[in-house]
């Protein structure tokens, strides 16, 4: 399926975006199913959120409207929304009056092997530090090198997912995921304040709990918090829930809370 630029089919950008000079923009990814985008209430407040704190002037009802007709072409895969500042010459400082641009991309749902949500999966601890920035915290901007060099770090098939730690050692994510302990039947988390990405599976998650009378805590997380974890588990808005399995030395079953959550997930991805 052909991409959008600004809710036109195309195939190029302008060399002048900020994306590509800055990484000066806004992404979100979304699971569509039936031509029906997931979590889009979440997706589209995380969005919102970020052009507040990016100071991006954008029409959040044009941006949904696109996305729906987006997602009802693409029938089922994973949609890709850009959201770019703009287009402008040499310098940082943006052109006065750029509007943003809107880029929707397209692709397949990803074939995840069976076993990552039904026996787990191992993490692999990454050395790659994410940078304590509270601008930019828990944003989903275009700006993804922490994760591209940590992912980087790893090729063998044994870890799905690796674990990421700030600079000062606090445990925060997976490159490509959030992360979930339990223990004593609450759910940890860490706080994004420092940096990290606010999933809105993550988000979701939480709402669900906390509704169901499942204590859920922010707060910061150590490499003890691991040890001292009955489970563990890891979640984006794509896949869902994946037990983990493995951290080095730690090992964890899929565990009762982690399953009932996994299939609270499921039903937040298919409806």
């Amino acid at each position: 399926m052909h991409a959008w630029v600004d809710g036109l089919p195309a195939d190029a950008v302008n060399l002048q975006s900020r994306a590509l000079a800055y990484g000066d923009g806004l992404f979100e990814t979304i699971a569509v199913r039936a031509g029906r985008p997931s979590l889009l209430a979440f997706h589209l407040d995380r969005l919102a959120l970020g052009c507040q704190r990016l100071a991006i002037s954008a029409d959040h009802g044009l941006i949904r409207d696109e996305l729906c007709r987006y997602a009802s072409a693409l029938g089922d895969g994973v949609l890709k929304l850009i959201l770019v500042r703009g287009d402008s010459q040499r310098g940082y400082a943006p052109a006065a009056g750029g509007a943003p641009r809107r880029i929707l991309q397209g692709s397949p749902l990803p074939a995840y092997p069976t076993a990552n949500a039904e026996q787990g999966v191992r993490l692999f601890a990454c050395s790659t530090r994410l940078a304590e920035q509270p601008l930019l915290a828990g944003l989903k901007h275009l700006n993804r090198l922490e994760q591209v060099l940590a992912r980087a770090e790893w090729q063998d098939a044994e870890h799905a997912e690796g674990l990421m730690r700030d600079t000062s050692g606090r445990v925060i994510e997976g490159v490509y995921s959030n992360l979930f302990l339990v223990r004593a039947g609450e759910l940890l988390t860490a706080d994004l304040s420092r940096c990290g990405v606010a999933g809105v599976m993550r988000a979701a998650l939480i709402e669900q709990a906390a509704a169901a009378g499942i204590a859920v805590r922010i707060t910061d997380l150590s490499l003890k918090d691991l040890e001292l974890a009955d489970e563990v588990f890891v979640c984006n808005s794509v896949y869902g829930i994946w037990p983990v399995r493995a951290f080095a030395s730690l090992n964890w079953p899929p565990g009762p809370l982690t399953l009932k959550l996994q299939a609270i997930a499921r039903t937040l991805l298919d409806t």
